[in-house]
């Protein structure tokens, strides 16, 4: 059965199950993008020089990923339109135009990360919530059939390690902390909260059968939750009783913020397409 994909410009028939495959590198890699545009904000600004750096790398790590995924996503699409990349030409899809050429509405990451970059408290928590959901995941996706997923997976793995440890070290610490600390960590949580439920609810190219490729998110969210709730209750922190749960990214439904990044970030591409230093 096929089934259309749209990228850019571009609309073709694919394969269902590598439509599938393709949307869900897609969102991985969305997702790492976007957080790490918003990250790589604190650069220059961060509250002390040690955690400008470290926050910083936080933000390479996670382009780094994004790029591994795009190149991946890439290398399925131009197989299954049979468009071969030519080096000695522009090839067809490369990581560049998928990050650079799709609108807000061809982007796949969860809402969580496109929110604005809020203080220190709000970074802190959101890459906690996303690198504990990274950590979860990866652990699984290492696992996979994919070999390339696989592969991606695994020398991610490490990275989203220190990622966890990092802004867990930090909820705890400013939790923990001081009145003032604690109070901003916890306006923090009650504003983050209603957009966690989306990391672990499935889309629907997150949902193959027979669990081969994808990781089964159920599996997952009792270790997330289980890790989410030691943290906080370390930090003194309360869980928000409303749980209502933000939605939409996956289907392509996003915030305002979402386009102010893409603006900014698709700027130099989209005015001088191909532009080489």
């Amino acid at each position: 059965m096929a089934t259309e994909i749209s990228i850019g410009n571009l609309t073709q028939p694919i394969n269902e199950s590598t439509d599938q495959l393709i949307l869900y590198t897609l969102h991985l890699a969305d997702n790492a993008l976007i957080l790490g545009q918003r990250n790589a904000e604190w650069t220059g600004h961060g509250p002390v020089l040690e955690q400008d750096i470290a926050i910083s790398n936080i933000a390479l790590d996670l382009i780094g990923q994004a790029r591994m995924l795009y190149q991946y996503a890439a290398t399925l699409i131009n197989q299954a339109t049979n468009q071969l990349i030519n080096h000695s030409t522009n090839p067809a899809h490369t990581e560049d135009t998928l990050a650079f050429f799709r609108t807000g509405a061809e982007y796949k990451n969860c809402l969580l990360v496109e929110l604005p970059r809020g203080d220190w408290g709000v970074t802190v928590l959101r890459q906690f919530f996303f690198s504990t959901y990274q950590y979860f995941l990866y652990h699984e996706l290492k696992n996979s059939a994919d070999e390339t997923l696989a592969a991606i997976a695994e020398k991610s793995f490490k990275e989203v390690t220190y990622h966890m440890r990092w802004s867990a070290e930090w909820v705890i610490r400013l939790g923990d902390g001081t009145e003032e600390s604690h109070d901003r960590m916890q306006k923090a949580l009650d504003q983050l909260w209603a957009y966690t439920g989306e990391l672990l609810t499935p889309g629907d190219f997150e949902t193959e059968p027979d669990g081969k490729i994808v990781v089964d998110l159920r599996s997952i969210k009792v270790a997330w939750t289980n890790k989410i709730q030691e943290v906080l209750s370390t930090a003194t922190l309360q869980i928000p009783e409303n749980k209502w749960q933000q939605s939409g990214g996956k289907q392509g439904r996003h915030t305002e913020h979402l386009g102010y990044i893409l603006s900014e970030m698709q700027y130099l591409q989209r005015t001088y397409p191909n532009a080489q230093w």
